[in-house]
């Protein structure tokens, strides 16, 4: 693909119309307006997973894990029986724990693409 040239300091925003400002002429035939300033590809990247994406995972996995042990420690407080003990209630715990861990992960990808974004713009 070819390089951008879009920058930080430069905004380029496609022309909408060949008409005048108040709308009175339509607009022309002609070549379709881009959507983009520049080309986008829609293919996965074939360097694999990225920097964050084994967090995500983890934290996924621990969030099942943190939900499954919530609805089991609940659910004797529905059916009559007595509570499980603190331990359980504990483990429940793990949600917002791997909630973070997948956060953790998300943002450690944001800082990736940036860094590469602006090796890419120096280049």
């Amino acid at each position: 693909m070819l390089p951008c040239p879009v920058t930080r300091s430069r905004r380029v925003v496609p022309q909408r119309s060949r008409g005048t400002v108040s709308g009175a002429e339509a607009p022309g035939p002609g070549p379709p307006i881009p959507i983009y300033p520049c080309g986008v590809s829609s293919e996965t990247p074939a360097d694999g997973a990225g920097p964050g994406d084994r967090l995500v995972r983890v934290g996924g996995v621990i969030f099942l894990i943190g939900a499954v042990a919530t609805v089991v420690t609940v659910a004797p407080l529905f059916l009559g029986r007595p509570p499980f003990p603190t331990a359980a209630y504990l483990i429940s715990m793990l949600m917002g724990l791997g909630f973070a861990v997948a956060g953790a992960g998300v943002l450690r990808t944001i800082a990736a693409q940036r860094r590469q974004a602006r090796g890419a713009g120096e280049a």
